[in-house]
């Protein structure tokens, strides 16, 4: 290293924390290239100890005979960076989860969806420790410890508060090393908006349309035309925020999601198997936040609006 890169800590010990098919496939990859990963595991834990991972790519299939994991952050102890991975529905237990898991120089990694994650952890342990990541990619956990990954894989990185200190160039560069599609970014909150502009839509309209995946929600009259229309809706709030999202990237979130066939989005999954959906940080705070601009949304508002009747008569 040279300059400022040789000031930054090396990263050695790593907590992948929720490993379901996100960071079940992330995690999976750092330990594919050797590297010292610890899972946090629940229901999955019996299962991946006796019989390991089994990871199905469009990017090469592997297995891992054995996997570090645990059932208890005490079990892991301190590591040199935590990546945060569970649904944003579980964030209330940051604190009593990720604290052992901490030492001085740790840094942590969110990989969640929607927004106010990075802020949360700031509050708790510190803004300087903290890192967001955006994942633009397609799998599904379709069993213990068994991931299937369908398309693309690219992550988008960057820092909380930015240093100056080389820190995001040695995590980008990390990842790369360990089989990971990653990219940089310099402004993190924009790149959060750029994720919603596909988030917001297809997750939310893959519920109100009774639990349907991409490609019938394309296939469906009318609704490619809502899709767009709250899409613009999202990228003026971005716009009031001081990030332009061009236009062609709109187009683009429609291009490459019809290639992806018949996709199940992770809240349509967790709306059909009953499980607590992440409205406040995919839908709510979004809303909260153009309204303390003084952007109109509704379109969104509708959808929020579909979306709660939803889980309301889901008894939710």
């Amino acid at each position: 290293m040279c300059g400022d890169m040789a000031k930054v800590r090396e990263i050695k010990r790593i907590a992948i924390v929720g490993a379901g098919a996100v960071g079940g496939y992330y995690g999976a990859r750092l330990a594919q290239a050797g590297m010292d990963v610890h899972f946090l595991l629940r229901s999955d834990y019996a299962h991946v100890k006796d019989y390991g991972m089994v990871v199905e790519s469009v990017a090469g299939d592997f297995e891992l005979s054995e996997v570090g994991c645990a059932q208890t952050s005490e079990e892991i102890g301190p590591v040199d960076l935590v990546v945060i991975a569970w649904k944003t529905t579980s964030n209330r237990h940051y604190d009593r989860v990720i604290a052992p898991l901490l030492h001085e120089h740790s840094q942590i990694l969110t990989l969640q969806n929607g927004l106010g994650n990075v802020e949360a952890l700031a509050r708790i342990f510190g803004s300087e420790r903290i890192f967001g990541g955006l994942c633009f990619v397609c799998i599904n956990r379709t069993g213990p410890g068994r991931m299937v990954h369908s398309a693309s894989g690219l992550v988008r990185v960057g820092e909380y508060r930015p240093d100056g200190s080389g820190r995001l160039a040695y995590l980008v560069s990390l990842l790369k090393s360990g089989g990971i599609d990653c990219q940089g970014v310099e402004n993190l909150e924009k790149a959060q908006w750029m994720k919603l502009v596909w988030n917001i839509p297809f997750n939310g309209l893959a519920i109100s349309e009774g639990g349907v995946d991409t490609q019938v929600l394309l296939d469906t009259p009318g609704v490619e035309a809502r899709i767009r229309r709250i899409m613009k809706e999202v990228q003026a709030v971005a716009w009031a925020l001081g990030h332009r999202i061009a236009d062609a990237f709109i187009e683009k979130q429609i291009d490459v999601t019809r290639p992806m066939g018949a996709y199940r989005p992770s809240s349509m999954i967790d709306y059909v198997e009953g499980r607590e959906v992440e409205v406040d940080a995919i839908w709510r705070e979004p809303v909260r936040r153009a309204h303390q601009l003084g952007v109109e949304v509704p379109e969104v508002m509708v959808l929020l609006t579909e979306i709660e009747s939803r889980l309301d008569e889901r008894g939710n």
